[in-house]
This record gives structure tokens, sequence and C-alpha cells, in this order.
């Protein structure tokens, strides 16, 4: 199984994008599945989840009010709406799923992880 990250590109604060991530197989359709980045000289860090069956979502404090995530269960993808954009948003952006079926924000609770997008925020 392999996770997929789409959708990162260079947009002006306050801009928009739109992240997908597209598994290869069915398999995450019982996981819980997540977003996180790490930015220029920072560690990683949890940015939203959404429980299997997207009834549940965490999301960090900084993006709260701003990020959007959700999943289509049919298509096997998950999604990150991101509004508001600010040059601190500026990070690799990586999907993962967990080994559960909940919405987690520990990192060690994720055991499959997809390449990232790049997302650049200009001020």
């Amino acid at each position: 199984v392999q996770l997929q990250a789409s959708g990162g590109g260079l947009v002006q604060a306050g801009g928009s994008l739109r992240l997908s991530c597209a598994a290869s197989r069915r398999t995450t359709s019982n996981n819980g599945m997540g977003w996180f980045r790490q930015g220029p000289g920072k560690e990683r860090e949890f940015v939203a989840a959404i429980s299997w069956n997207g009834g549940s979502t965490s999301y960090a404090d900084s993006v709260k009010s701003r990020f959007t995530i959700s999943r289509d269960i049919h298509k096997n993808t998950v999604s990150l709406q991101m509004d508001s954009l600010k040059p601190e948003d500026t990070a690799v952006y990586s999907c993962a799923a967990a080994r559960g079926s909940w919405a987690s924000y520990r990192s060690h609770d994720y055991v499959l992880w997809g390449q990232g997008t790049l997302v650049t925020v200009s001020s």
C-alpha cells in the first residue's frame, strides 16, 4: 500500500490550497488518517486527522478554523482544504494512515507514511 499526496504549490498569504492523499489500495478504509507537516528547520508537527468513517476530526490549534480535513471512503482519498494561508504554513505536508480507526494527533500512532507535497505561502 502506498500513499500519495498531491496539490501543493505556491500561494500568496490569504489564499487557499487543497491537498489530496490517495491510497493505492482500500486497506486504509478502516484506518484513521492524518496530515502532518515539516517546515524549514522545524520538526514534523501534527496538522489534522480524521477517523475511519469521517465522523471524528482533530486539528492542531494553529490551523483550527482555517483547515478542513475530509475523506471519501469510496474513492479511498483524504483531503485537506487549507484556507487563509499564512507564511508560517509553509512546509512539506505528508499524509499518513494510523494503526487504529480514530483521529489521532500522535505521530507514533501512524504506521504508513506517504511522500510529501510542498506548500509555499508567500507574504
